[in-house]
């Protein structure tokens, strides 16, 4: 009931405060702020202080003095709204917001001018809490009346700077000597507005300001040693060995404060969070460390440029040169995992509902302030980039709440959706008959007449699994592959004639050949492209890649020895998908070959081959072993027994003819 009286009197009898010297009293629950500058004077310039004294009413009513304080404006496009942001500087240092926070004599008065719901930097720091960032600005509310004039809801906050309580890391000599140590600590910002003490990188051009040391205190060493780090973590971000776990950038970045500073910006939803981009280097640590979270009033979709981002990633619609790191690191499956995994748990521990209880608490903290404050500047009044207006503070209120019912459950898909597939490994070969598909056509590497005689030509085919001529034995030779069709045996060849290099004297067709594992033409490399398991398949003798002419679909379209160039990776008609099908049999075990009447056998121990029949006078005909190239090796008796142990490791086929009938089988002879 009382809340309820003291609102009416609000909106009925609300006046202008105008206070003479001794009246400092609270008009709502919140502190009051009463500044008065000397002779009045207005504040102009976000550089010049002026002198102004101060009375803080607290809670209790317990009103404290303040003298020689200064005050001046702050913010670069809020500096331009009529509720103006202001900093102030005491005269001495000051626990200002009390006993666990910061000793300082700068502090800032936000104005929040742009954010109806008056909170989106306040929940952003209790959610920094959450996830365990450290450095997160301290807030209190207040009421603030300047120069005997009542001009709304202001924030109390921590100036970000290097001290303990706010951003605590070591500080540095001034001046230094000798024996200083000048590898920390460093606080920086990407600053897309370039203010101050700043540098641009040489690599993604981020405009990086150096907070700490001061402007007015940094030395010569100290600007080159921060400069040259900077310019190396970017140099080591953007090579091709960035996500090398030693030598890439994960050594330079610590990875708690990095998940943890990306999951709020991509929550909170700021279009700013990689234009205005804290981090710090402490001192004898290789590592960057992200935070703290700052400037957070256009967050969570409260700006017109870009809409309604419940459904979108700020890696993606948001500004600033951070975006190019962060998105270098997600070409990295470690970083896409630790996101992830990291989201995960803070889903799991009750985000959604945290964010709900804070907006709850402090919009029951801030209900009669927030009146006063739209009394005087309009409830849906445009001060900034608003992207909605509308007419009372709870449509405020719930418009927030809606952005984040929406957006943490959007962001699992999105991270999940933005994490890279895993590369194409290299290829492996096993006893495994494959198919060999093209990634455009989805068609299958065949020959023309299947007919299993040397000389026939490579072409593509509608992929059928019952057609035999489609199914190909990929066999190891040193650092090689040689690719043998299963119909003839007849190995995968490039007939190309005279000098080559890799992007002359190209378009020949393929064809097939007896296997012969010395001649460089049958002998290919399988290179991997990509993450959908594509490789190219590029001939050792002429350098050219197997292409599909034309990209065409239709059957019996030829397969050329084609240029192998940049091309490879993103080319359809280069890349193949290498489809294991059916197991080859294994020679090391009984084949039953004919199973009613005979089987042949191959033991490991003593490499003994021998046939066994139930009647052995049956074993009648004569067994020959070849090489893969077709070159018979040896033959012997099938009622006797064959050593293979003067055969070099490799794959061999045993032939021989039952009548009038050939048969066959391949072994491994390890």
């Amino acid at each position: 009931m009382k809340r309820i009286y003291l609102t009416l009197l609000l909106l009925l009898f609300f006046i202008p405060i105008h206070l003479d010297a001794q009246t400092y009293k609270r008009v709502t629950n919140l502190p009051h702020v009463f500044v008065e500058t000397f002779n009045r004077a207005s504040i102009t310039s976000k550089t010049t202080y002026i002198y102004a004294t101060m009375h803080y009413v607290d809670e209790n009513d317990v009103v404290t003095e303040y003298d020689s304080l200064q005050i001046r404006g702050r913010g670069n496009s809020t500096w331009n709204i009529s509720k103006k942001p202001y900093r102030i500087k005491f005269k001495e240092k000051e626990k200002f917001l009390g006993t666990g926070y910061a000793k300082a004599k700068s502090w800032t008065l936000i104005a929040n001018a742009g954010d109806k719901t008056l909170m989106r930097n306040a929940i952003t720091s209790l959610m920094g809490d959450f996830l365990g960032l450290k450095n997160n600005p301290a807030h209190k509310f207040v009421d603030l009346t300047l120069n005997g004039t009542y001009i709304g809801n202001y924030m109390i906050s921590d100036h970000v700077e290097v001290r303990p309580h706010r951003v605590n890391i070591s500080e540095q000599d001034i001046p230094l000597t000798e024996e200083s140590d000048i590898t920390g600590g460093y606080l920086l910002e990407i600053d897309g507005f370039a203010d101050g003490n700043c540098f641009t990188t040489s690599t993604y051009a981020a405009p990086v300001r150096i907070h700490y040391p001061d402007e007015e205190d940094i030395e010569s060493a100290q600007n080159t040693y921060i400069r040259n780090y900077i310019n190396n973590f970017e140099k080591v971000l953007s090579s091709s060995s960035f996500a090398d776990p030693e030598n890439g950038y994960r050594p330079l970045v610590d990875s708690v404060s990095l998940a943890n500073w990306f999951i709020a910006t991509e929550v909170s939803g700021n279009i700013d969070g990689y234009w205005s981009t804290y981090f710090y280097k402490e001192k004898q640590d290789p590592r960057l460390y992200f935070g703290p979270l700052w400037d957070y009033d256009i967050a969570y979709a409260n700006d017109n440029r870009k809409g309604d981002t419940s459904r979108q990633l700020m890696t993606d619609v948001g500004y600033g040169q951070t975006r190019l790191w962060m998105n270098r690191m997600w070409e990295d499956p470690w970083f896409a995992r630790l996101i992830s995994r990291r989201y995960e748990e803070v889903v799991d521990a009750g985000l959604e509902d945290f964010m709900y209880q804070q907006i709850d608490s402090i919009s029951e903290l801030i209900y009669d302030s927030q009146l006063l404050n739209y009394k005087k500047w309009g409830i849906n009044v445009r001060m900034l980039r608003e992207r909605i207006l509308y007419s009372s503070y709870s449509q405020y209120v719930t418009d927030l709440k809606s952005y984040i019912g929406k957006h943490i459950p959007y962001l699992e898909t999105a991270f999940a959706n933005k994490k890279p597939a895993d590369p194409t490994p290299p290829f492996v070969a096993e006893n495994y008959w494959y198919r060999i598909i093209n990634a455009g056509t989805a068609t299958a590497l065949d020959v023309s007449a299947r007919s299993g005689m040397s000389g026939d030509k490579a072409c593509s085919w509608q992929n059928t699994a019952e057609q035999e001529s489609q199914n190909w034995q990929i066999v190891p030779v040193g650092n090689y592959f040689m690719i043998i069709n299963r119909i003839g045996n007849l190995a995968l060849n490039d007939p190309t004639v005279g000098a080559c290099t890799p992007t002359t004297n190209t378009g020949t067709q393929l064809n097939v050949v007896t296997a012969n594992e010395t001649d460089k033409r049958q002998l290919w490399t399988l290179t991997p492209q990509g993450t959908l398991g594509y490789y190219n398949l590029t001939n050792l003798s002429t350098g050219h890649t197997a292409n599909l002419n034309g990209g065409n679909s239709g059957n019996g379209t030829s397969i050329m020895s084609y240029n192998t160039d940049s091309r490879n990776s993103i080319s359809n008609n280069r890349l193949w998908y290498i489809m294991p099908e059916d197991e080859i049999d294994d020679p090391s075990a009984i084949a039953d070959v004919e199973p009613d009447e005979y089987a042949l056998a191959y033991n490991p121990a003593g490499k003994m081959l021998h046939f066994g029949a139930e009647n052995p006078e049956q074993l009648t005909f004569t067994a020959k072993i070849y090489g893969v190239n077709g070159t018979l090796i040896k033959s012997f008796p099938a009622s006797e027994q064959c050593s293979v142990a003067d055969l070099p490791r490799g794959i061999y086929i045993i032939m021989w003819s039952v009548g009038g009938q050939r048969r066959s089988t391949k072994m491994l002879i390890e």
